[in-house]
């Protein structure tokens, strides 16, 4: 999990993201946007002094996001300048082309969100999850959900994230596939209706042209 970062406003952690290259961050939309300040990673422990921290220097979400439940849950945080990749830091990769996730693969989601006593975690917590078939996972959203997601971990199981992990990856076969987004009325006594990712596949194109251009792109 040596990709994975700490999205903080002035005060506290506030999402989980990860690195996909040197100076640059992929998260959630919904995180928030010009109140986020710093990223900091490079230990599991957010009390921990060896935490790097690095200033958000630009924010870049897809025009057409308004809300989680609507979709494009997406956003782009280019930092202040660029990590040193070593033992303690490295990039996670994202997919190149559309993906097919098989039902009941298992992937993973870590985060320091919200523990089973509710209370926010310092300490880096990883679950596997299982893929929800995408049917299933509409009939138990009673037909509610937007386009492009992944659905995972939550239904018929005690595993899935809480609030505090948004942002953060679903990582299956080594490669951040999934974004955080949401879950029935922040509620996390599972098991009940599948957890929601945003599907990075569906917005590679937009991803990498705000990375090779440095610039939000529509």
């Amino acid at each position: 999990m040596l990709y994975m970062v700490s999205v903080q406003n002035n005060k506290h952690h506030v999402c989980g993201g990860f690195l996909v290259s040197e100076d640059s961050v992929v998260t959630a939309a919904h995180c928030g946007g010009d109140e986020l300040k710093y990223v900091r990673l490079g230990n599991q422990n957010l009390k921990s002094s060896r935490m790097k921290k690095i200033r958000v220097n630009s924010t870049c979400k897809p025009r057409d996001y308004v809300a989680p439940q609507s979709g494009n849950d997406i956003m782009l945080l280019q930092l202040s300048g660029k990590v040193y990749l070593n033992n303690r830091v490295k990039t996670i990769k994202f997919p190149t082309s559309e993906i097919i996730l098989a039902d009941n693969e298992i992937c993973s989601v870590a985060g320091w969100g919200k523990d089973e006593t509710h209370n926010v975690s310092h300490y880096l917590r990883v679950a596997d999850v299982r893929i929800v078939n995408p049917k299933v996972c509409q009939m138990q959203w009673d037909n509610t959900l937007p386009p492009n997601v992944i659905c995972a971990g939550g239904y018929q199981t005690n595993k899935g994230f809480c609030q505090g992990d948004s942002g953060g990856p679903l990582v299956c076969n080594r490669i951040a596939v999934g974004i955080v987004s949401f879950n029935r009325y922040r509620n996390c006594d599972y098991p009940d209706v599948p957890n929601i990712y945003t599907d990075i596949s569906k917005y590679r194109q937009w991803l990498n042209t705000a990375l090779e251009e440095r610039r939000c792109s529509p």
